[in-house]
C-alpha cells in the first residue's frame, strides 16, 4: 500500500530557542507564528552582442538580457503565545535593547509536529534577535487570554526534513 504524507495542522507546534542563563529546555512554546517568507532579489544583466540579426540579417548588436539570482532576504518571524510569568523572552529582548546586541544572536527551530506529537519537519533560523514585543491588553472584564508577541529578525531561514533522533 503506498504511504501518503500527513497533512499537517497548524494546532502542534513550538518555537525551541535556547537562550543564554536559561534553564529551560524550551525557551517558548508558541500558538501562533508568521513570517514564513524568503525572497530572491533579482540582478538583471543586458549586454550587446556582435551578433546579426533582423529580416535581411543586416542588424548589428543584438541586446541580450540575463537574470541572476542576488541577495536572499527574509521576513521578520512574529510569535504569539498565552502571556505566561516566564522572564526568558523579555530578558533577551532587554539584553538587545540595553546594547548587547551582538551577544544576543541565537539560532533557533520552529518545530511542526503531526497528530501523535511526532516531529514532522522544522523551520531553522540563524542569527535572530528581538526587535518588538507586546502584551495585549488588559481587561478585568474579559475572559480571554492575554497574548504576549514578539517579533524577532532573522538572517536565515530554511526548512528542514524530520530531525534525527
Amino acid at each position: 500500500m503506498l504511504a501518503f504524507p500527513e497533512i499537517l495542522t497548524s494546532a502542534r507546534f513550538y518555537l525551541e530557542i535556547k537562550l543564554d542563563g536559561s534553564t529551560d529546555s524550551v525557551d517558548g512554546i508558541f500558538m501562533d507564528c508568521s513570517g514564513f517568507q524568503s525572497s530572491q532579489d533579482v540582478i538583471e544583466i543586458s549586454e550587446v552582442t556582435p551578433q546579426l540579426w533582423g529580416k535581411n540579417g543586416d542588424s548589428k548588436g543584438r541586446v541580450i538580457r540575463t537574470k541572476l539570482p542576488g541577495n536572499s532576504t527574509y521576513t521578520n518571524l512574529t510569535l504569539r503565545r498565552g502571556l505566561t510569568t516566564s522572564m526568558t523572552l523579555w530578558n533577551w529582548l532587554d539584553k538587545v535593547q540595553s546594547g548587547q546586541w551582538a551577544d544576543q544572536r541565537r539560532d533557533g527551530s520552529l518545530v511542526i509536529y503531526n497528530q501523535a506529537g511526532e516531529e514532522q519537519f522544522r523551520f531553522t533560523f540563524e542569527r535572530a534577535w528581538p526587535m518588538r514585543y507586546k502584551i495585549s491588553d488588559l481587561d478585568v472584564k474579559s475572559g480571554d487570554f492575554n497574548i504576549e508577541e514578539m517579533e524577532i529578525v532573522v538572517e536565515s531561514l530554511k526548512r528542514s526534513g524530520v530531525k534525527p533522533t
